[in-house]
């Protein structure tokens, strides 16, 4: 009920002009406001897609690709309700328009259960979609990419199909029904064919039709099947053009120094030292900007000169409010929280208070997750040319309109004179979800004169000044009733809400309302719970922290599987069985978990592994951006008391599989990051200084601890849903599970480390 009240007293706000405009029929997504750019050879069929005069096609990428796949997944889904030859098929970055806004994040960001078929939730979600649309901003990111473009990139490849079926049509005097496209190729049964690149220029003058058929799953030729990646070649021959290759003539570059304490501010600075250095050109102070940290920087000649030069400025800081906080402290903060507050309920079913009363049993466990940082590949830069009243900027970004916004607010001139190149990411995680280093990299080619500079953050000044993963406690309750069943369970966390601060950053909005990445985890599962109530307080504290891979979900589901598997031990049975008697409901869910449980052996004994030392499986399901996974892993204990992973079993159910090999690509890469996060992951703060600087104090999963990872893809044929962040989640309740299994110790507080 406290979700239907928000929501509708948000919606009434908004009064009779939301009415009014709501009304209105959805704004299309196949054109844009400008004509789409195109060689001399090329002609744009609508906001997605160009035919050359020799037939290449390329199709528009309108999210960025970071690894995922999106490149070659997006591009099939076009290419396939286009019938192109899938060797002539390419992808460029789109410009920034209105209809490249994603949708789904936001719809899916709403504070509704999964299994809600609520009219308030369909109306919220109906306007929302309508408004991003309009005011959205163009972003990769919440596994939404395939989900957010699955009916946009086909209705561009069948309008655009359709386009050129009309135009061989007329040519040839014949009806269109009865002409037939395949690999890239229109043609009638009396013998005349034509390639698409002929038939383009002309195809491109033409209406784009509306209400085009599409597809049916048994007429698709690409989608369904482990294509190769379009974007392997050029990683292999390095080619490749990530953020951090871009070389603008006269490029200069700057290394940045920012006050060790978050959020502090310079006070007054000594340049003399660095400005006697070979190559440096100037010393400046840069500001914070989109939530980011005061500093300095040097711009020099060569990398090598500015990030030693740097070093040698005497700045004199502001520490800020952040100093006033420690690690200690912050979980101190949100544990006097819980004392006192119940949260936002975001779930509660039954007469959970009664239940616990009258339960046989009761469990109570408190869980805690420390910050965590991005920690990826690629170094935080950005590139900046402002010449003339215009400016360039080359960025790793997810989001390319933000970027451009960022800029031109610091440069003091229009979006419109900013133009945003994004090439490959070197890992993204959401960290580029933020544009604070891409409002820096401006303010300091605004002292260069007009010549370009590459900004390039140190790992050092990467892992101290992210925007992290929340730090969250949580306090668990559950009843069990004399035959060992579920009869209650209660789950209460606190932490800082990531939307309140990024849409601050961003747009200067103001916190307001519940933010579901804060609970999203605990009350967003399929389990029936007979009684329940899932809620979260929210706290401000003067830490940043941002989207990281799988956000809420990637501790609240350590949180809620683990003490599940505590319940069930408390109840005397099988963890899986007791998950199981959860979900007589949900049979998509079911079959996740049993199908990992078959593959992985569940059950049945483990030798030793090759040490000689006992090995336990514990087992996690989660959902998470629309997706179920389950994941069963065999651990060990090593003689140094470490905890080693061997194997991980990974069954997924995200609706159609786009291309199992991206899939498959996507939920390995999770359980990598996933357990170099369980293993290692944490982000100590004293006196609002963070601790660790680089991967020696903060290591990633090395190769030598990278377990056996067997996926499997459930058949379906649902509309796709996210792959990106869903492998994430399950993994370190799993390992987790595992050890408890093994050693009876239950490890409550992430990273796990064994007492």
């Amino acid at each position: 009920m406290a979700t239907r009240r928000w929501v509708l007293g948000s919606l009434g706000a908004a009064g009779a002009l939301v009415v009014g405009w709501s009304v209105l029929p959805a704004r299309q997504r196949l054109v844009g406001a400008t004509p789409l750019p195109t060689t001399a050879t090329e002609s744009a069929l609508n906001g997605w897609v160009r035919i050359a005069a020799d037939g290449a096609v390329t199709v528009m990428l309108a999210k960025s690709e970071m690894g995922q796949g999106v490149m070659t997944s997006l591009g099939m889904i076009l290419a396939d309700e286009l019938d192109a030859d899938w060797s002539r098929v390419t992808t460029a970055q789109s410009p920034i328009d209105k209809i490249y806004n994603n949708l789904a994040t936001v719809v899916d960001g709403l504070p509704f259960h999964p299994d809600s078929d609520s009219t308030v939730k369909r109306v919220a979600g109906w306007l929302t979609a309508k408004t991003m649309r309009e005011i959205g901003v163009m972003m990769t990111g919440g596994s939404s990419s395939i989900k957010d473009l699955w009916l946009p990139m086909r209705e561009a490849g069948a309008s655009a199909r359709a386009m050129l079926v009309a135009q061989a049509a007329d040519d040839w005097h014949v009806p269109a029904t009865e002409c037939v496209v395949a690999a890239g190729v229109v043609s009638h049964p009396s013998g005349k064919s034509a390639p698409f690149g002929p038939l383009a220029a002309r195809a491109a003058q033409r209406s784009v039709p509306s209400g085009v058929v599409l597809k049916s799953p048994a007429q698709f030729r690409l989608i369904g099947k482990p294509m190769l990646r379009i974007d392997s070649a050029a990683k292999i021959d390095g080619s490749a053009r990530f953020g951090i290759d871009a070389t603008p003539p006269g490029l200069l570059y700057a290394a940045v120094a920012m006050c060790p304490t978050l959020g502090g501010r310079v006070v007054s600075f000594d340049a003399a030292a660095a400005l006697q250095r070979s190559g440096v050109r100037k010393v400046v102070q840069v500001g914070a900007h989109a939530g980011g940290t005061e500093g300095v920087a040097v711009i020099a000649d060569q990398p090598w000169q500015a990030m030693q030069a740097v070093k040698l400025v005497s700045v004199k800081w502001d520490d800020g409010a952040a100093a006033a906080w420690s690690s200690a402290t912050v979980m101190q903060r949100l544990r006097d929280e819980l004392a006192s507050h119940d949260g936002f309920a975001y779930y509660a079913t039954g007469d959970v208070d009664g239940a616990l009363k009258s339960a046989a049993k009761l469990v109570a466990a408190e869980y805690t997750a420390p910050y965590l940082a991005h920690s990826a590949m690629e170094p935080i830069n950005c590139t900046v040319q402002f010449k003339d009243g215009a400016a360039s900027v080359w960025a790793s970004t997810q989001v390319p309109g933000i970027a451009r916004a960022t800029a031109a607010k610091v440069l003091g001139i229009a979006p419109e004179k900013v133009v945003v190149h994004v090439g490959f990411l070197g890992g993204g995680f959401g960290r580029r979800l933020d544009s604070d280093f891409v409002g820096q990299a401006a303010e300091i080619a605004l002292a260069a004169g007009g010549a370009p500079v590459q900004t390039v953050w140190s790992r050092e000044q990467d892992m101290t000044h992210d925007f992290y993963r929340p730090a969250c406690v949580a306090h668990y309750k559950a009843g069990i009733d004399p035959s060992g069943g579920l009869v209650a369970w209660t789950a209460t966390s606190a932490g800082q809400a990531i939307v309140h601060q990024a849409l601050g950053r961003a747009f200067g909005l103001p916190a307001a309302g519940p933010d579901k990445t804060t609970a999203e985890g605990a009350f967003d599962q399929p389990y029936e719970w007979p009684a329940a109530r899932i809620g979260h307080r929210i706290v401000d504290l003067p830490i940043p922290i941002g989207f990281w891979r799988a956000v809420g979900h990637s501790h609240q589901a350590f949180f809620t599987e683990s003490f599940l598997d505590e319940v069930a031990h408390a109840a005397g049975q099988d963890p899986l069985v007791f998950r199981l008697a959860l979900l007589k409901a949900h049979p998509r869910q079911r079959a996740v978990l049993q199908r990992a449980a078959e593959r992985a052996g569940w059950g049945a004994p483990m030798a030793p592994d090759g040490a000689g030392l006992r090995r336990a499986r514990g087992v996690a399901l989660h959902q998470s951006f629309g997706t179920t996974v389950a994941e069963v892993a065999e651990v060990s204990i090593d003689a140094d008391r470490r905890i080693r992973v061997h194997r991980v079993v990974c069954v997924v159910d995200c609706g159609m599989p786009v291309n199992p090999n991206l899939i498959r690509q996507q939920m390995e890469s999770s359980i990598v990051f996933g357990l170099g996060a369980a293993l290692h992951g944490e982000i100590a703060i004293d006196k609002g200084r963070v601790q660790q600087s680089n991967f020696h104090d903060q290591p990633v999963l090395r190769m030598d601890e990278c377990p056996v990872i067997e996926v499997e893809i459930m058949p379906s044929g649902e509309s796709p849903e996210g792959a990106g962040e869903p492998g994430v989640p399950p993994l370190a309740p799993a390992v987790a599970n595992a050890v408890f299994a093994l050693t009876g110790q239950r490890l409550r507080s992430l990273p796990l480390k064994l007492a």
